[in-house]
This record gives C-alpha cells, structure tokens and sequence, in this order.
C-alpha cells in the first residue's frame, strides 16, 4: 500500500501523538508498504504561533531526520496572526475555519503540495486534534486522488462526569465535527472516545476501536540506585514521577498544588517532574513557594526514560487533556501505579483501587487525599503498580493495535470499486 501520513509534529518532536505516528509509520514500512509524511518543522508547540529564536532554530534543523519520505513545511508567521485567523475563522464555512483556527500551524505550500501531489498514493492517514490545517491539507489530497481517508483525531474528552466540560468543547468545535464525518475510517482509543465520536454524527460503522501500546524493553532497565542518587534522594524518600508537556493542562500545576498541600501538613516526599515546560507551567512555577521539594528533569533521552521510571514510587498524571495516556502505560510495564484525574483517556484506562488512583478532574483537595494514600502506604503502592504490570502483556500489545490500522485501510482498499463516502462534498476538490 502506498499511505500518504499528515501530522502537526513529527520526531524529534515529542509528544503521544508523535510518537504513535511514528510508530505506525514505521510498523507499515515493516510490513512493506510505502508511507509518506507530510508534517511541520515544528519542534516545540508554540512554532505553530512564533518564531523560534535562532539558536533554538539551529538546533532544530540539526536535529531534524531527513528521510526522503518525509516532507516538512514551515509555519507561517506574520504581524498580528492570532487576531487575524481569529477573525478569519468566524465565517461560518467548515472547511474555511479548518484552515484558519489559530492554533494550527499555517502551512501553504503543504496545502500547494496537497493539490499537485502525482505519486502513488492508495489512502491517506491524519492525525491530530485540534490542529486541523495538516487534516485538511490530507483530506483535499484524498479528495482529489479519489482515495480512502483515514483521522486519529486523539479527542480529548476532558471530565468524564461533565457534558460541558471545556477541554470537549474546544476539541468538539463545530468545524471539528465537520472533518470527522469527512473520514471514510475513525480510529479511536478508548470507548468514551467511541461513544463521543458517533454522538456527533460518525456512523458507527466506520469508527474503530484501536487502543495502543508499550514497548517495555523501551521505557524498564534503568538504574534505581545511581538515578535516585543524582536527584539526591534520602533512602527511603517517596517520589512522585511525572512525564509530560508540564502545563496547566497536562495536571503539572495541580500536581504541585495537591503536593503542597501535604507538604505543609508535614508530609514529606519528592516529586520529579520531566518533560517539556509550556508558558502556563513557567508562570505558575515562579511563584511557587516550595521548590525545594521538585525536582525538573525537562526532556529526558531514552536511557534518562528507563531510568525516571524506575527511580520513582508513584507515577501520576491529573491531566484534563490526554485521549489516551501512554505514559501510564509505561509506569505500568514498571510496576509503578498510576494516580490520574477522572478524565479522558486515563479515567477509563486506570481502574480506580485496581491498578491505580482516580481524582475528580479538578479537584485538588481530592487529588491530595489520594496522592497522599500512595505516598504512606507501600503495600497499597505495591498492589496496584502489579495489576498494572499484570494488564500489559495481554492489553497492551503494539502488535495487536498497529495490525488492526493496517487490516482496516486493506479491506477499505479492497471495496468493490473501493467506493469513497463522505457526507458533504468537499468545496476544494479539483
């Protein structure tokens, strides 16, 4: 097969979503397909929206795999952007606000390449929400070529107990909802993720419950004893992991919140925080008051990854914003057990007292109530860090969810007249 793979990031970004991409994109090249990335040359989020500075470019660019099948097209800047797409993104034409949300990472000669692509080409793949401008661009391509397309939108449907919650709002936009009913197939994660998906309009039929996956051999094997005593960690000092794009969003700052509360009622544990820092983390931790008790890692390397797993107790993950979670899976594949927010993928990933901790999405005086159970109670730590070692070899097998992809695009392929429906024509096709 020859897949066409649209993406707002791609390695050495870092983030869930890039990571399952490359995967994928790596597991059909295994299996002889041919596969063609169209992604930015964006590293760090806020490329889509500034300009990164020139030592910061520099270092990008060296970093940047240069694989013949892997096309990156730079984000457009220029004066006043947000207030611009703001304003053009409310005409009220779902394709148009597809292009225009301000998020997006602007890329018009992707969008050029998209309407003149020659090469073979039998489906196209997109993924992720909210950044719908690298979705359109593989949409008008399948469009015009006459081919199956393909979303891993990675929803993120926020507080499980609340219908208005706002993170489901903003990955639920209107325009959104248009550009999944375009998919001839949907590729979902978890079935709340299922369920959302066909209460806005996608036949049930053409969404796919995938699930993903770890890989343990890439993320165990680190070294206990040498890792906590670089984090100067005392013997029998509890830590508290977290591996993420620190942000509001992602939990950080009510991780630190909930942290500090039991630190003030005396409690006495370390919390390691890894990962990249977005602007809303770094305002919040200037005026936070007990930084001796965290330590930050920033971005860690595969060998600083087996090791932060296996240096810490607990690994937690209050975030409002993931669709699935894979790294629970790893703190899993560690025996660690997870302790998340009920939200989103991670609200129905982690069984509440089976193999892991559940909070109410925001609440953080019952964040702390059960950060503090983890924290005093090793037995308890024990229990449910091995249920969630004991799920991964038999839920969590990357062959099972890559395979299922790979099955669904074959026999859309092998349709009779391998027929393309869509339930409004699109206005940019040629």
């Amino acid at each position: 097969m020859h897949i066409a793979q649209f993406v707002h990031r791609y390695p050495p970004a870092l983030g869930g979503a890039e990571a399952y991409t490359a995967r994928l994109c790596a597991y059909l090249a295994a299996c002889g397909d041919d596969v063609t990335v169209w992604t930015t040359t964006a590293v760090e989020l806020e490329e889509f929206w500034r300009v990164p500075g020139i030592r910061r470019l520099r270092l990008c660019t060296r970093a940047m795999p240069q694989a013949p099948n892997t096309h990156r097209y730079p984000p457009l800047h220029f004066p006043a952007r947000r207030y611009l797409l703001k304003a053009a993104s409310l005409v009220p034409v779902r394709p148009w606000q597809c292009l225009t949300t301000p998020c997006n990472p602007v890329c018009p000669q992707m969008w050029r390449d998209a309407g003149r692509y020659a090469g073979p080409l039998d489906a196209v793949h997109a993924t992720a929400f909210p950044y719908s401008f690298p979705i359109m661009c593989g949409l008008r391509l399948a469009r015009r070529r006459g081919v199956p397309f393909f979303i891993t939108p990675f929803l993120h449907i926020g507080d499980i107990d609340n219908p208005n919650d706002r993170t489901r709002k903003q990955y639920t936009k209107p325009h959104l909802r248009w550009l999944l009913r375009q998919a001839d197939g949907l590729f979902v994660q978890t079935r709340a993720e299922r369920d959302i998906a066909v209460s806005l309009g996608v036949r049930d039929d053409r969404v796919h419950l995938q699930g993903l996956g770890v890989d343990p051999a890439e993320c165990t094997g680190g070294d206990r004893e040498r890792v906590r005593a670089e984090w100067n960690v005392e013997c029998n000092e509890v830590v508290v992991g977290h591996l993420a794009n620190n942000s509001e969003e992602k939990g950080t700052c009510d991780l630190l919140r909930a942290a500090e509360r039991l630190w003030n009622a005396g409690q006495r544990f370390r919390v390691v925080l890894a990962g990249p820092e977005m602007p809303n983390f770094r305002a919040f931790w200037e005026g936070f008051a007990m930084k001796q008790y965290v330590t930050r890692l920033g971005v860690l390397n595969d060998e600083q990854k087996r090791d932060f797993y296996t240096g810490i107790d607990v690994f937690a993950l209050p975030s409002r914003t993931d669709s699935f979670g894979l790294v629970l899976l790893e703190a899993w594949a560690n025996a660690k057990p997870n302790l998340v927010y009920r939200a989103g993928g991670p609200g129905e990933l982690v069984q509440h007292e089976r193999d892991g901790l559940q909070a109410k999405c925001g609440d953080v005086v019952e964040l702390a109530q059960q950060l503090a159970r983890l924290v005093t109670d090793a037995e308890l730590r024990h229990r449910l860090g091995g249920a969630g070692l004991s799920r991964i070899p038999t839920e969590f097998a990357w062959e099972r969810s890559l395979s299922l992809f790979r099955d669904v695009v074959a026999a859309c392929l092998g349709c009779v007249g391998r027929a393309v429906l869509h339930d409004e024509p699109h206005p940019f096709a040629r």
